[in-house]
């Protein structure tokens, strides 16, 4: 039988450091994950502050890869009636 593929993961970002070009995530079950600048997809390497957005990745073998912000989406405000 061939070997399963990549998985996508969710996690959440809780630091990473610009000039080490080296930080971590932590999955919804709680695994702590040490990712390399290298394994952000292009564009999407932290710049800033980035602990607590959400991100999502391709794992194979525990290793991160294709790690992505996961796009936050603004919640729609009610309009205020004229009557």
């Amino acid at each position: 039988m061939g070997s399963a593929g990549p998985i996508r993961i969710r996690a959440t970002m809780l630091w990473f450091n610009e000039a080490k070009d080296f930080g971590a995530l932590r999955t919804g079950d709680g695994e702590r994950i040490e990712v390399l600048g290298t394994a952000f997809l292009p564009g999407e390497k932290p710049v800033g502050r980035c602990a607590g957005k959400e991100v999502e990745f391709e794992s194979l073998g525990g290793a991160p890869s294709a790690v992505a912000f996961v796009p936050v989406l603004s919640p729609r405000r009610a309009r205020r009636r004229h009557r």
